[in-house]
């Protein structure tokens, strides 16, 4: 399924219009139909928008099964809460988003080099 189908269905579900879906995401209706019939694919920052309208996490989108899977859970905080989630995390995700977008490629290959080989590090046992 297309995501513009995707988004509709979703909306029709919770018996939402186009409309309210506007007020909550800013969006005119005129956009929303266009993605909805496929002749516009909408950006991740709008996606977003989308899915917090529907009161859903974004990862819910693009699942097509019959069930929903929830993502696996890190238990880097509070029991249950993944990173990310919090307004100050999304934040840091967007100003590191932006960072890497107007660095040179080597240097952003560099670093992503970097951030993996810190990633994969065991922890030293205690």
């Amino acid at each position: 399924m297309l995501i513009g189908q995707k988004l509709r269905v979703l909306r029709e579900e919770q018996g939402l219009t186009q409309a309210d879906i506007g007020k909550e995401t800013g969006l005119f209706t005129s956009y929303m139909s266009r993605v909805e019939t496929g002749y516009i694919v909408p950006t991740i920052e709008t996606l977003e928008k989308w899915a917090r309208a529907l009161k859903m996490p974004l990862y819910q989108l693009f699942y097509d099964g019959e069930q929903v899977q929830e993502p696996p859970k890190k238990n880097t905080k509070a029991e249950g809460q993944l990173w990310g989630n919090s307004r100050k995390e999304a934040a840091l995700l967007d100003r590191l988003r932006q960072s890497l977008s107007r660095m040179r490629p080597e240097d952003r290959e560099a670093l992503m080099m970097l951030a993996g080989k810190m990633a994969s590090r065991q922890k030293p046992a205690e």
